[in-house]
């Protein structure tokens, strides 16, 4: 283990700018008490935030929370912030930081506020003292259960047990109780295999609750445990509950792992439950369902319109506006003496099989027959069922993308309605993980290496597991007053699709220094301005895909396709690793590079879909592979090449800061250890000649995408504060691969597990064009300006200056050539970034050639228009282009990082 004065050792090798102790969890270290002395800057200014759609949003569903970044050295530890509006108006907001510059100054903050904020387009955030709510969130954390009250609603979490919630109310009036989560399996896929088992009944089980955030605008709770049934435990679970100060809602986040045998327990259906009391008559019960472009289905459980006889038009128009209805006595007799004799409809099914299509279906009671209602495209994901006394609201975001889907209501013509969102639907077929296929006769490694020459596919026998993969689903649920107006239902919908968020503007951003290299859009130029449409047009052409090849589901959504085939007009959807592309080369990076630079709310929502799938289910949670990733392949988890570069901390850092989720933040800190994994996995194991017999103290590990992703995982945890032995072994990792002869391009070394330090080797050079297109490139910036350590930058920047030399000046500096190496307009960043950082106007004149020649990616003259094909070669009409993911998205990366190193060396 690493001492303490090795730690102290260790730390001096990279000077006083590395220097940071140990620091609180984020969640434990609010920013409170008196606005201390600050440098002038952004802080003094005020930093200028809008709403990422723009414009105001309608309903803030549960309050909003959103980080925003400092420039290093101007922002103590310990400042407090206030909020504003542009015309004044004081807005309550909760402060919290979230990362520190290595100097412990404030390098993140997270802020949140509640429904109580008042509307506006756009605030000023300043240091102050913030105000305070009307009403604040107060969080009793007892022996047996935690009490939240937000003013508005109280909840009432049990700590151990079968609920979520055992209590939700508004006022004295209780509007749903007993949330649980609930799981359906089998042991038999069903469909066309048979099979007529009936399925077993799971619940989540609480096995543990703890209060991350208690107020006075945002309260956290986090809940642990798993679904259980008879003695067996599987699938565990986090939810997380989100209370905002003066909101009647409830944000959930949902994750779970899959830790079964995939051939024989298939989940039929996974859901979270809660009972809804029902008090009123059942001409005054009613239900919502949202549908498409703002429409809302309103009917009473036991409907007066229509009928032969008219109760009166005062009685029809309270029912349908969800009102109280004159007393009965009041009506015509005709109708008032026959109530009995109108079905009372207690049950609503609203299913959303595929992305396109969602079924609405309601019936009396069980035993009887279902009736169609309605259906239609894409479902608003939420849900009402309440009385003019109060009623429970329920919505769960991305509901038509992450189908199979469905919206259940149950026994609302009796005392108690039951209301499940069900994340995967129990009418679907039961959800199949089984690999794809059967192996073909690949059962060593030659053959699976000759399968590798012809599909792509790295295939081994029980690789393609979906053990230890995971998914989280965003959900809100409301304790209301009354039944909404069909304007509330919209808006509140509107708030579940797209959760209002607060953004700092990208030249903000870009003066914070955060992210290593990239600038605002600049169109200067004609140049420059040739460069930023063609940037434009990727970021379209690939998000349009997403719509055109409906690139949905619950297990897909978020991921895009790797490569394309136009003999058959479709993405190589069925081609072993041409298929999923599951971050091969850095695709999350460009999504979220090129929002830093427009701010675009498309691009955010893209790269955000991207981060939650890459992070969840391209990644292992639990098993021996727990911590790395799956290489690109036709299911996200088939392919037996599992490594960091994929599982890589780099790609989920920007939704992280930008909005502090803290189940983002979960699975960064749980990948700083990844690098035990190597004792589990031989990476190389399809060509060595010999046994492996890892040893902790010298494990082959590279420099290139192991260590990047590694790297990465420590820098963000040293970023936030968190355990000192992650900055440990980042440092050593500088140090030692600096010390190594060749550096970067002996390509790998040695490895100590226990401190991250590379042995020193015999020079030697193994180049690969894999090595720095997996989030090295960004990180090394970023290490080179946090600690300005001389070795490594030297280091760095001969393996930049290097790579797309030439032989000769290889061969000078390292004593051979490299080679023939490939992606090369990927690397043009590289002879950028040198030429910056050593001032070389022939480096930046060379950057733009390699850039513009276009080697593995788009050359100057490319083509970059697409094609619409129709007809009968094609089941729907389709865009095509001349362009595939990863050269998009080194293309993009290239461009964005030589504009903002050498962009004034553009050649016109």
């Amino acid at each position: 283990m690493i001492s303490r004065r090795n730690l102290i050792l260790s730390a001096a090798a990279v000077g006083a700018a590395a220097q940071v102790g140990r620091a609180a969890p984020a969640h434990a270290d609010p920013v409170v008490g008196p606005r201390p002395e600050t440098a002038s800057g952004a802080l003094d200014d005020g930093v200028p935030l809008r709403w990422l759609e723009g414009g105001t949003p309608r309903q803030l569903a549960a309050g909003s929370t959103w980080g925003v970044p400092w420039p290093k050295g101007t922002v103590p530890k310990g400042q407090a912030f206030a909020l504003r509006t542009t015309a004044g108006q004081e807005v309550p907001v909760q402060t919290w930081a979230t990362a520190y510059w290595p100097d412990g100054s404030l390098k993140w903050t997270a802020h949140a506020i509640g429904t109580e904020a008042p509307p506006a387009e756009a605030y000023v955030l300043t240091g102050g003292t913030p105000a305070a709510p009307a009403a604040a969130v107060t969080v009793k954390d007892g022996r047996n259960e935690v009490e939240v009250s937000t003013g508005v609603i109280r909840c009432v979490i049990p700590k151990k047990g079968d609920h979520l919630v055992r209590t939700l109310a508004r006022g004295d009036r209780e509007i749903a109780r007993d949330g649980r989560l609930v799981c359906l399996r089998q042991d038999e896929p069903g469909g066309d295999e048979g099979g007529t088992a009936k399925p077993e009944k799971f619940t989540g089980r609480t096995e543990k609750v703890t209060v991350e955030q208690s107020g006075p605008v945002r309260a956290v709770v986090r809940i642990d445990g798993g679904h259980r049934h008879g003695n067996r435990t599987w699938l565990p679970f986090t939810v997380r509950l989100y209370f905002y100060a003066g909101s009647d809602g409830v944000r959930a986040v949902h994750s779970f792992v899959y830790d079964g045998d995939e051939k024989k327990d298939f989940v039929r259906g996974l859901g979270i439950r809660f009972e809804v009391p029902m008090r009123d008559e059942p001409h005054n019960r009613h239900v919502r369902f949202a549908g498409p472009g703002g429409g809302v289905l309103s009917e009473a459980v036991r409907g007066i319109t229509g009928l032969r006889r008219d109760p009166g038009a005062t009685v029809r128009r309270a029912q349908v506006a969800g009102q109280a209805t004159p007393p009965v006595a009041t009506w015509d007799t005709r109708v008032g003496s026959r109530l009995h004799l109108i079905p009372t409809f207690g049950d609503y099914s609203l299913r959303q099989p595929t992305a396109d299509g969602f079924q609405l279906r309601k019936r009396t009671k069980p035993g009887h027959g279902w009736i169609p209602v309605d259906a239609a495209g894409r479902a608003g994901g939420l849900g009402y069922v309440g009385g003019p006394g109060g009623g429970f609201a329920f919505g769960m975001r991305n509901f038509w993308q992450l189908h199979p889907t469905q919206l259940d209501i149950r026994g609302a013509a009796g005392e108690t309605a039951e209301v499940t969102v069900w994340l995967w639907s129990p009418d679907a077929e039961p959800m199949d993980l089984r690999f794809y296929h059967d192996g073909m006769g690949q059962d060593t490694y030659p053959e699976q290496l000759e399968g590798l020459e012809i599909t792509y596919e790295d295939y081994e026998p029980g690789f393609g597991t979906p053990y230890g993969i995971a998914r989280t689903t965003e959900l809100v649920f409301w304790a209301l007053g009354s039944t909404p107006a069909a304007e509330r239902i919209a808006e509140l919908t509107d708030a579940v699709r797209t959760p209002p968020l607060i953004v700092a503007p990208p030249a903000h951003l870009h003066a914070a220094g955060v992210f290593g290299d990239w600038s605002p859009v600049d169109r200067s130029t004609p140049a420059k301005a040739r460069v930023e449409d063609r940037l434009d047009l990727l970021f379209e052409y690939h998000s349009g895909q997403v719509e055109q090849r409906s690139w949905y589901g619950f297990w897909d959504y978020g991921d895009i396709m790797h490569s394309y085939d136009p003999d058959r007009h479709v993405w190589r959807y069925d081609v072993g690793g041409y298929a999923w592309d599951n971050s091969e080369l850095s695709t999350d990076l460009w999504l979220w590079y090129h929002y830093l630079r427009t701010g675009r709310a498309e691009a955010f929502r893209f790269a955000e879909a991207m981060t939650r799938h890459t992070g969840e289910v391209d990644v292992y949670h639990l098993g021996k592979w727990r911590d790395l990733g799956t290489r690109h392949g036709v299911q996200h988890w088939a392919d037996s090449a599992k490594q960091a570069r994929i599982s890589n901390a780099g790609y989920r850092r920007f939704l992280y800061f930008l909005t502090a989720d803290e189940r983002t933040g979960d699975l960064m800190r749980d990948l700083v250890d990844a690098d035990r994994t190597f004792l589990a996995l031989d990476p190389i194991r399809k060509i060595r000649t010999g046994p492996y017999e890892p040893d902790p103290h010298a494990l082959g590990v590279s420099t290139g995408t192991d260590w990047s992703g590694l790297a990465l995982a420590w820098l963000t945890e040293w970023e936030r504060g968190g355990d000192p032995i992650a900055r440990e072994k980042l440092v050593n990792g500088m140090r030692s691969i600096a010390a190594m002869p060749n550096g970067f391009a002996r390509g790998s070394g040695l490895y100590d597990l226990d401190n991250g330090t590379f042995k020193p080797t015999e020079p030697a050079v193994s180049v690969g064009s894999l090595g720095s297109v997996f989030g090295l490139v960004e990180l090394c910036s970023e290490l080179i300006s946090l600690t300005g350590d001389e070795a490594f930058t030297r280091a760095w920047l001969q393996y930049c200056r290097l790579y797309n030399g030439t032989a000769a000046e290889q061969q000078a500096e390292t004593g051979q050539s490299w080679g023939s190496l490939n992606l090369r307009q990927a690397h043009s960043r590289l002879t950028a970034y040198a030429a910056a950082k050593l001032g070389d106007a022939k480096l930046a004149d060379r950057a733009w050639a390699e850039f513009e020649t276009g080697h593995a990616g788009y050359p100057k003259n490319h083509d970059f228009g697409s094609r619409r094909v129709d007809g009968p070669q094609v089941l729907k009409p389709v865009d095509e282009a001349n362009l595939s993911t990863n050269a998009s998205a080194q293309y993009g990366l290239a461009a964005i990082q030589c504009l903002a190193l050498v962009g004034d060396r553009l050649p016109a």
